[in-house]
């Protein structure tokens, strides 16, 4: 709920149930009790946090709504943000060359402030412990940057570094930029990919960045940059351009959300902002849709564990098994597939898999524990869906645009280039 001078700004729509900030309060408690006593232990049985992410703190789940950015250098990111906030936030640089060399964190507080990497990953008061997993050389090129803003009341954006051609900088970061790109996409609620109107091309790093948001396709829109700088011909151009860039990266079919929009100018993707301003009424809806999803992935992933245990032989010839498993991991999928009636979109990706694998000795493995394997099933089949239940239904917003047709195209009113009035982040939700 968005507040001004410390007052809620909210009023009711008629005819619709309120979202009060008690009942999304409760629905997070719940959904925390859920994932530690049902999720988690299956997780750190089988090792997930070596294979996919760390387990969960409370205050991950607590999160407000995530919204990442990325996109090469000098693509708009962070005069977004600052269009968004409507002035500059600590410690950040704008330019036509590179600017933001590192991951930033923009959190709402009273006080201008800017944290480092190592302080932010230790306080449990921020969501951003597992990034520990990084190393040093990453820490320090990750700071949170702390400013009162109205908009932040309601969620964090992170700006992520331009992404620049060639393997120099791939290799020189002392980091896996995907892996940690992956780690905010999965956390994240809404995930922005920016383009430059006049720099369509996608970098091998970029194209790396995408494919790591494999499973996330629901949150990314992409938004196309500077659009006021060409003409409606040239626009289409462009247009077609940047999708069939993006055709030969993303796999899959459906086409994506396109923004178009410049920044700096009166010209408003007004869908966009629109996306923004509800996030915080579906916040609840994405925490409770993504611990579906981790829940699920654990659980295949548990089933993969305890297979390769299984086939295991108990005294002789262990590592040439080890060795054959690790070869034909992809025969084993299928029969984990087959046995369980699994679908294939529900495994990773083996390649990436076979990584990591690779780094354990398979004999030390867990067998497989039905018990752990219930209590999930529980979770996914009973838990949830009850949570799911108490969600308020309907949208008075959408209502609100069928009763006036005309609201979305006068939205927002009275403002100058390259700002947005003081009243727009005051809506009902």
């Amino acid at each position: 709920m968005l507040k001004k001078n410390g007052k809620s700004t909210r009023k009711n729509s008629p005819g619709y149930p309120s979202w009060e900030d008690d009942e999304y309060g409760q629905i997070i408690d719940d959904v925390k009790k859920i994932y530690k006593s049902k999720i988690k232990p299956l997780e750190v049985t089988y090792n997930f946090e070596g294979f996919h992410s760390s387990p969960l703190t409370e205050a991950d789940i607590e999160a407000k709504p995530i919204v990442l950015l990325i996109g090469q250098y000098s693509t708009g990111k962070t005069t977004f943000i600052n269009y968004l906030l409507d002035k500059s936030y600590p410690g950040e640089h704008i330019g036509v060359e590179p600017t933001t060399d590192r991951f930033v964190a923009v959190m709402n507080s009273d006080e201008d402030r800017v944290i480092p990497g190592n302080a932010a990953a230790v306080n449990q008061q921020l969501p951003f412990q597992g990034l520990n997993r990084f190393g040093q050389a990453f820490l320090s090129r990750f700071q949170v940057s702390q400013t009162n803003s109205p908009v932040l009341e309601n969620m964090t954006i992170i700006d992520t570094p331009g992404i620049l051609a060639g393997d120099k900088q791939r290799i020189e970061r002392g980091y896996d930029f995907t892996e940690v790109i992956d780690w905010f996409a999965q956390r994240a609620d809404l995930i922005l990919l920016l383009f430059d109107s006049h720099k369509l091309d996608i970098s091998n790093e970029f194209k790396l960045a995408i494919h790591s948001l494999r499973g996330q396709e629901e949150k990314i829109r992409v938004v196309l940059n500077k659009s006021d700088m060409v003409n409606q011909q040239q626009l289409m151009r462009v247009y077609g351009a940047m999708m069939w860039s993006l055709g030969k990266v993303v796999s899959t079919p459906e086409v994506m959300k396109v923004y178009l929009g410049s920044f700096w100018t009166e010209n408003l993707p007004i869908d966009l902002l629109r996306d923004l301003k509800n996030l915080r009424r579906n916040a609840a809806i994405r925490k409770v849709n993504d611990i579906v999803k981790r829940a699920k992935m654990a659980r295949v992933h548990a089933l993969i564990i305890g297979h390769l245990k299984k086939e295991m032989p108990s005294m002789f010839g262990k590592k040439k098994k080890s060795a054959k498993l690790l070869e034909n991991l992809d025969v084993e999928f299928q029969k984990i597939q087959q046995r369980y009636h699994l679908p294939s979109g529900d495994f990773p990706n083996p390649e990436r898999f076979k990584q990591n694998l690779a780094l354990y000795d398979m004999d030390k493995f867990k067998n497989l524990k039905e018990d752990l394997l219930t209590k999930v099933d529980d979770a996914l089949a009973n838990d949830l869906p009850q949570v799911m239940s108490r969600f308020p239904t309907g949208n008075p917003e959408l209502a609100e645009a069928q009763r006036n047709p005309f609201d979305l195209a006068d939205e927002p009113q009275n403002m100058t280039p390259g700002e947005l009035p003081a009243s727009f982040w005051n809506f009902s939700s």
